[in-house]
């Protein structure tokens, strides 16, 4: 007959593992009651199995080293959970067993042997499979198990003859032994005892097993308090996905990825450094809107050089830019000569690349309030891909002309924030743009007025160093002024560059810096400066 002291609260009006917090009232501590037979109405046998050797005799001797040897979560055995009953991962006792010794220690250790792990009714075994060293059994409290965790509200209560029995059992390897007991503890206590990484990570691939989500905050919260380091950040984007895919886990590996991404903003800087990282590392990094480049076609260059270290089997390679990598490329930003090279480049896929490619050109062709509107639209997309980073040289866009003369009219845009930044002797470049076969550039700076000895707002022209050609070029610089918000004409001239050369105005609005940079400013629309240059070659 059913022992009806084992029924458990009615499954539709429980509160299956709510938010953990320590100090909230609905979270009571029971930790006076754990493993304790007054409190208890079953019996948790753990059997603790040796570990299977790993394939190349490796041991953990740090943090890193735990790593990479310890990529699954907690497993109770090979068995998929689904089949918990059938492949005999969990066990049950009669619980009318009168030979039941009640005034048990409230920890039991048996040291087992090889000829009783053979003798067991476990037909599974076999002299392949890892024996059990010892076995722990607990007093525990299934109401209290089954409101913390799901895994053991289901197996206590399936309606089946294992959810009536007073003894489960657990079978685990050794090595999972101390994250489970404290596990089991913190369903109690709200609590851990450890406090370093790698042990706070065990428990936490056991609460991710076992379904205790309060418990896999915790240890989130604890991982976040602890000092973080390029090691420690990559360990926690590096979890089994089960975990990793845990909302209660999403705060930990949004701050390992803020922290590599603050660390190698300057990619160029730290290019040694990042070349060696793992894949979701440089996913970090690369993802970040605060990355320190060139220009985007530095990036599409680093992921090239990156992929081409780390995956040398041509499908492999192709796989990881179209699945991952390709996805954290900005190519709206990207310059359109280096967008042909995307589309000659073997190492993406041809359709993958054509996608982008177009998708970048329409992008480059919009007009700058919807623009504004997709990169609005993107901000809280994974990619991000039509918001523009703080560029060192500033992205600008081309429109060309064949005839009559050669020539082309170049936009560049400037927030207010970027021109406040110049002060007092700042400078900001333009991506290279191309005029008769040489690449040209744009200039910002705040400068010295030389007469008035004031600062103020100058534009500038440069052409790129390839050789001593002389190339004479006419030019006009313009900018967008309030109230009819139309171009208006600043500053014409006419120069014969050669390499390295650079010519402009070094007060293009003729007022001093205060007032160009004032809220009141005729120049700023909606914070945002808007230069154009037309270049000419002469005959």
């Amino acid at each position: 007959m059913k022992d009806q002291n084992l029924d458990l609260f009615d499954p539709r009006t429980a509160i299956m593992d709510p938010g953990y917090s320590p100090n909230r009232a609905r979270d009571p501590d029971f930790g006076f009651a754990f493993n304790d037979s007054n409190f208890s109405d079953r019996l948790l046998r753990i059997e603790i199995m040796a570990d299977l050797l790993d394939p190349e005799g490796f041991h953990c001797q740090s943090l890193a080293d735990w790593a990479r040897n310890r990529k699954r979560p907690l497993d109770i055995t090979a068995c998929p959970e689904e089949q918990i009953i059938s492949c005999n991962q969990i066990y049950t006792e009669d619980a009318e067993n009168e030979n039941q010794d009640e005034s048990v220690v409230a920890m039991i250790e048996e040291p087992h042997s090889g000829d009783e792990a053979a003798n067991t009714d476990d037909s599974s075994w076999n002299f392949d499979s890892p024996r059990v060293v010892k076995v722990k059994t607990l007093h525990i409290s299934s109401p209290i198990l089954a409101a913390r965790s799901p895994f053991f509200y289901k197996l206590f209560s399936n309606g089946m003859r294992e959810s009536e029995q007073r003894q489960v059992t657990l079978r685990i390897n050794a090595s999972e032994e101390a994250a489970l007991m404290e596990l089991l503890n913190f369903m109690y206590s709200n609590t851990l005892t450890t406090d370093t990484a790698p042990a706070l990570l065990d428990v936490l691939m056991a609460a991710d097993k076992f379904e205790v989500a309060s418990c896999m905050r915790y240890c989130s919260r604890q991982l976040r308090n602890l000092p973080m380091t390029p090691e420690s950040a990559l360990l926690y984007l590096e979890l089994p996905s089960s975990v990793l895919m845990a909302e209660a886990v999403q705060p930990l590996t949004d701050a390992a990825e803020q922290f590599l991404a603050a660390r190698y903003k300057d990619i160029t800087k730290f290019q040694e450094e990042v070349m060696k990282l793992p894949l979701a590392g440089v996913e970090a990094i690369l993802s970040s809107d605060d990355l320190q480049v060139a220009s985007e076609d530095t990036v599409y260059d680093f992921v090239l050089k990156w992929t081409r270290a780390h995956y040398p089997q041509f499908e492999e390679r192709r796989e990881i830019l179209g699945s991952r990598l390709g996805r954290c490329i900005r190519f709206p930003f990207m310059s359109c000569r280096k967008l042909r090279k995307v589309l000659a480049c073997n190492d993406f896929d041809h359709e993958f690349a054509s996608k982008l490619v177009l998708e970048a050109l329409f992008y480059k062709a919009e007009a700058p309030h919807r623009q504004r509107n997709q990169a609005a639209e993107e901000s809280s997309s994974p990619s991000r891909r039509f918001v523009e980073r703080s560029y060192k040289y500033r992205p600008v866009k081309v429109v060309d002309f064949e005839l009559p003369r050669q020539q082309c009219v170049v936009y560049l845009d400037l927030k207010r924030e970027e021109c406040a930044n110049l002060f007092p002797s700042g400078r900001v470049y333009s991506q290279a743009f191309h005029l008769g076969g040489q690449g040209f550039f744009l200039s910002a700076h705040c400068n010295m007025d030389q007469q008035s000895s004031f600062h103020c707002f100058g534009l500038f022209l440069g052409m790129q160093e390839k050789g001593s050609v002389a190339f004479a070029v006419d030019y006009e610089f313009a900018a967008r002024t309030k109230p009819g918000e139309e171009y208006v004409s600043k500053y014409k001239g006419n120069y014969t560059f050669t390499g390295g050369k650079a010519v402009g105005y070094r007060n293009l609005f003729a007022i001093p810096w205060p007032s160009f940079i004032a809220e009141d400013s005729p120049y700023f629309i909606n914070g945002m400066l808007h230069l154009r240059a037309e270049l000419t070659i002469r005959n």
